[in-house]
């Protein structure tokens, strides 16, 4: 690791981790992405220039081929630059956006690390920061290819799934 300044690139899909109350109608919505505000302006990261895109502000449960497909375009374009990637995604379907991925673009040349929350970050309990954070350090440091970070482990796309009755994630043969 040298001390040069390492551009990175967060994608934001939506999901729990970019949740926001609305008052109005009393519901949580997917609207703009807030990790700007609420995680990356407190974090120290002198040797890290994050860019952070919003590409789609959806909830991943209504994701379909076609938003897949955008999301793998999306990786495409900003890998050209050759910086790592990190996915912000709704836990319910980032093991099937991962693997179409993955299926349909292995040759990828950046590290790409999917993450996202249990909790919607403006909650106090929330897991946004610390997947977040986790996702940026293993993008940093992993070899091409794509990736799930998730309360403190690292999986290896495809060989992951979301464990429902705990809340996380866990590797699969």
């Amino acid at each position: 690791m040298s001390n040069e300044i390492m551009p990175l690139n967060i994608l934001a899909t939506g999901g729990t981790i970019e949740k926001i109350y609305d008052e109005f109608e009393g519901s949580l919505q997917n609207r703009d992405t807030i990790v700007k505000n609420k995680i990356l302006q407190k974090l120290r990261l002198p040797y890290t220039d994050i860019t952070v895109k919003q590409i789609m502000s959806k909830d991943s449960l209504y994701m379909d081929e076609n938003d897949r497909a955008f999301i793998l375009n999306s990786i495409k374009a900003h890998e050209k630059g050759g910086h790592p990637i990190v996915i912000l995604h709704g836990t319910d379907t980032m093991d099937l956006t991962s693997r179409y991925c993955f299926e349909h673009y292995p040759e990828v040349k950046v590290p790409v690390v999917f993450t996202g929350a249990m909790k919607p970050l403006g909650f106090d309990d929330s897991d946004a920061a610390q997947n977040v954070i986790e996702a940026i350090f293993a993008a940093r440091i992993l070899q091409p290819g794509y990736y799930v970070t998730f309360h403190g482990k690292l999986f290896i796309v495809p060989k992951f799934r979301k464990d429902k009755s705990r809340g996380t994630f866990e590797e699969i043969e």
